[in-house]
């Protein structure tokens, strides 16, 4: 649906991504949720497990920069409680930021528009119209390589 709507643009979904935002919602579920959803692996190995992986992911020095950001923005009335909170950026580097959902919602878009762009090295990116849920879960990815370029410069001379 959305290479219809933008047929010039990529479209990247990342197991990684789509694995941490189901672990992050881990930390938070109760009761039936959390008991279906550990039946997979326990808990406390996946949390651990993905705390090494993105410290790996994001460890400086290589040659090229993957960059992963986690983040997920909260209704400010929420309480959200800080045992979870703390949880969110101990295993998988994310803040839980709160922001008015219900009372600024064109600012609280832009802000999370700008923060997109911010973690993406200044892409701009209109990821979200307008927050769809009281709490949004966001997981970018940003990766640049002298190997990404040279391949893609070895393409467009062949072309």
């Amino acid at each position: 649906m959305l290479c219809q709507d933008r047929p010039s643009q990529n479209v990247f979904f990342s197991p990684l991504g789509i694995s941490s935002a189901l672990a992050m919602v881990l930390l938070g579920a109760k009761g039936n949720t959390k008991d279906q959803m550990a039946q997979v692996s326990s808990p406390e190995d996946i949390h651990k497990g993905f705390q090494m992986l993105l410290t790996q992911v994001n460890k400086p020095g290589s040659k090229y920069l993957l960059t992963t950001a986690n983040r997920l923005f909260g209704e400010k009335t929420y309480d959200f409680l800080s045992t979870f909170k703390e949880s969110c950026l101990q295993f998988y580097h994310g803040e839980l930021e709160l922001l008015s959902f219900a009372e600024a919602t064109e600012k609280s878009r832009e802000h999370i528009n700008t923060w997109v762009s911010k973690e993406t090295k200044g892409q701009k990116y209109k990821l979200f119209h307008s927050p769809p849920t009281p709490t949004l879960f966001s997981s970018l990815f940003y990766l640049s390589s002298s190997l990404l370029m040279s391949l893609v410069l070895q393409n467009h001379q062949m072309t």
